[in-house]
């Protein structure tokens, strides 16, 4: 048996080695169970890429993918993907606050029948009202437009078997979502509660408008719905204009000397043309993510790999 570990690296230089160790004390204690180590560079400002190149080159257990270009975590982790050889895969962050150690209470878990098993996070070391604004994003957005199962608990700290993941790099396209690839491959998903500790140091890679990014891309990325919420709207406003051009039509007859509301003629247009301009730019999304699709945009550029099985 075989656990791979893909871990996206973005500005980690100072965190990463502790990353590594903790993985080194946890299989150990298991020395019957091979492991491996595929850390991915998404083009780091610091000195990343160096440092993960010199520790593949000392450590057969580890392999360097040092991506041309800022690809995002969710293109890092496929690249990743496309470079392991385990039976189970194990993702992580690289900041420190993943418990990666507990390895093998993920293992014990999917061995209960699970094809995924993610961590839920009974505590988050996040103080941003930001940033737990946008997990109960993700989470909501999870739950109703791609359908997850009521109570599980989607992560990006997570083991999976291998068909799994042989299924989501199947996805060629430049706009993945992790949640999305999983749920559409399987919703036999289990859990595991823990607390996220604190960044080993620096802070998150994730500005507000990559996250927001995120959000976008996990809005249309697997669902049409927003499409049939903008056409429910548009229903519902033309229905409402239909019903108030009666009530002022018998407002006229009933008062002749009714005077016109030019306030309320003015609010309406605004409403309505911010509705039909909001709506236009989702269909615009979609769109343009088609024709990033037809033009076979990449979703990551590999510059080099450093590894045992390099020539993958």
């Amino acid at each position: 048996m075989k656990i791979s570990f893909v871990i996206p690296c973005y500005n980690s230089e100072k965190n990463i080695h502790g990353v590594l160790e903790e993985i080194r004390n946890a299989m150990s204690g298991r020395p019957e169970v091979e492991y491996e180590v595929v850390l991915v560079n998404d083009c780091s400002k610091d000195r990343t890429a160096n440092i993960i190149k010199e520790i593949a080159h000392e450590d057969p257990h580890v392999i360097a993918v040092d991506l041309a270009k800022n690809a995002g975590q969710p293109n890092a982790l496929l690249a990743g993907f496309n470079h392991v050889s385990g039976d189970y895969i194990m993702t992580s962050d690289d900041d420190g606050q993943t418990p990666v150690g507990r390895v093998f209470d993920f293992l014990d878990e999917i061995n209960k029948g699970y094809d995924v098993v993610c961590a839920r996070y009974t505590e988050r070391k996040q103080q941003s009202l930001f940033r737990r604004m946008g997990t109960w994003v993700n989470t909501k957005m999870s739950d109703w437009l791609i359908e997850k199962p009521k109570g599980t608990y989607m992560a990006s700290f997570f083991m999976a078997r291998r068909y799994i993941i042989d299924e989501m790099i199947k996805y060629k396209q430049p706009y993945p979502y992790i949640a999305g690839l999983i749920l559409r491959t399987t919703q036999n998903i289990g859990n595991i509660d823990m607390e996220q500790r604190e960044r080993s140091s620096g802070s998150s890679g994730y500005s507000i408008s990559k996250l927001l990014k995120l959000w976008v891309n996990g809005f249309t990325a697997f669902s049409i719905k927003p499409l049939r919420i903008s056409a429910g709207i548009g229903a519902v406003m033309g229905a409402a204009g239909v019903v108030m051009a009666f009530i002022t039509g018998l407002r006229r007859l009933i008062v002749p000397g009714c005077k016109r509301g030019n306030g309320s003629v003015i609010s309406v247009n605004l409403t309505v043309g911010g509705l039909i301009l909001l709506f236009m730019g989702l269909i615009g999304e979609y769109i343009g993510r088609i024709y990033m699709c037809i033009n076979e945009t990449p979703q990551y550029v590999v510059k080099e790999t450093v590894g045992y099985h390099s020539e993958k």
